[in-house]
């Protein structure tokens, strides 16, 4: 008796091509929205936040996003190359609601200004990016080895989203 053939993988191509849409999108999503100064308007109402002491600078979020978001597009194109099957469907869906929510936040927060709302998406985040990771490490460990830095990072981010919450919007 023969084990079952495998379902086949995505191809190189089809998961980069995956990768890159939604990296690209990520990105444009989050350019949108950022307290650049092209965008004065959301640079000075951000500017004018109360934030708590261990806020970071500007340029730690500028630097820290696009690392985490390449780590978890790493794993992505990882799980994607993965035969498929109910796990790989599901790692899938919880990189592809992360990456999501990574662009949908900068909207919430920097767009609409809906603070308790950012504190949610960011909550949630922590949570599809733990999921990835633990769902990944059933069929690839490398693969969920690229979320633990994005989770770790969430947890700090979704504690910051509160405590900028609590200090604005009471």
């Amino acid at each position: 008796m023969t084990d079952a053939p495998r379902p086949p993988a995505l191809p190189r191509l089809a998961a980069l091509g995956i990768v890159a849409g939604v990296l690209g999108a990520s990105a444009w999503l989050g350019r949108r929205n950022s307290p650049a100064g092209d965008h004065p308007a959301i640079r000075r109402w951000y500017r004018r936040l109360d934030k708590p002491g261990f806020t970071p600078p500007d340029a730690v979020f500028g630097a820290v996003w696009p690392v985490l978001e390449t780590g978890m597009a790493i794993g992505g194109y990882r799980v994607l190359r993965q035969p498929a099957g109910p796990t790989r469907t599901a790692a899938v869906a919880l990189w592809l609601g992360t990456s999501a929510m990574i662009g949908g936040w900068t909207e919430i927060f920097f767009r609409r200004h809906a603070l308790a709302g950012s504190t949610a998406a960011a909550g949630a985040m922590l949570v599809t990016s733990a999921g990835f990771a633990a769902t990944a490490a059933k069929i690839d460990r490398p693969a969920a080895a690229t979320a633990v830095p994005l989770v770790a990072w969430l947890g700090f981010a979704t504690v910051l989203s509160e405590r900028i919450r609590e200090a604005n919007d009471g």
